[in-house]
């Protein structure tokens, strides 16, 4: 009897405590991701009013996909930005173990919005087995602190996440890095080898559907890549 008690007590304690933190880290994730859908449109807006004289094809376009994703097409680029709908804690190997901001463990709990970065031919022409590269990852906390693991910039201007405090001003900085970061991220050729055979069938959906396999990296592990590189 004092056994089941006492589950019953650590049961109440999970839910008074980790349980509700995790739905406080969703709310403020799915309220940063409403501040990034506007700011988003926001931008759209603002930079199409100042493309004159331009290709009209330079221009960029909003579109919200679902609740959780949105998209904005930069030109030839499409940058996807995805709210995850669960919460996460850091894997013990991750270096936010090493700090004493994660002393208290409900401090590491997340919310996680993805920006990636497709081809919009690929979507265009529904070429389902192109490749999109992730360029950053928000992580958002219980106190709307955040830090981002990302490419280049991304990477290393927003990684003080005990004292980072998630705001539009933040938000829309980091989407500026992201659309500069894609558009200066180049389509490369791929190797020869890769690509000196190709079935029948493969020539017959080419033709068909455009679904030659594009990515701009094909192959990429995120945390490996050198920050240097495009």
């Amino acid at each position: 009897m004092e056994e089941n008690q006492q589950l019953k007590a650590q049961i109440l304690n999970v839910l008074k405590n980790k349980s509700q933190v995790k739905y406080k880290v969703f709310d403020n994730s799915v309220e940063a991701f409403k501040m990034l859908k506007h700011l988003l449109a926001e931008t759209e807006k603002n930079l199409n009013a100042q493309i004159t004289g331009l290709d009209s094809r330079v221009k960029l376009e909003y579109k919200e996909n679902g609740s959780l994703e949105v998209h904005l097409k930069i030109a030839s680029d499409l940058l996807v930005f995805n709210l995850h709908s669960n919460i996460f804690e850091f894997s013990r190997e991750h270096s936010i173990w090493k700090t004493s901001f994660a002393q208290d463990p409900l401090n590491t709990y997340c919310g996680i919005i993805s920006i990636y970065d497709f081809l919009n031919d690929s979507f265009k022409y529904n070429r389902t087995e192109d490749l999109g590269y992730l360029i950053a990852r928000i992580f958002i906390n219980k106190d709307m602190n955040f830090m981002v693991e990302g490419k280049r910039q991304l990477g290393f201007l927003y990684n003080d996440f005990a004292n980072q405090q998630l705001n539009a001003e933040k938000l829309s900085e980091i989407i500026d890095t992201a659309i500069l970061y894609a558009l200066e991220f180049d389509l490369l050729i791929p190797p020869y080898e890769t690509v000196k055979t190709a079935s029948v069938e493969q020539i017959n959906q080419a033709i068909e559907n455009s679904k030659m396999q594009t990515a701009k990296r094909l192959g990429f592990k995120f945390n490996s890549d050198d920050v240097s590189s495009k």
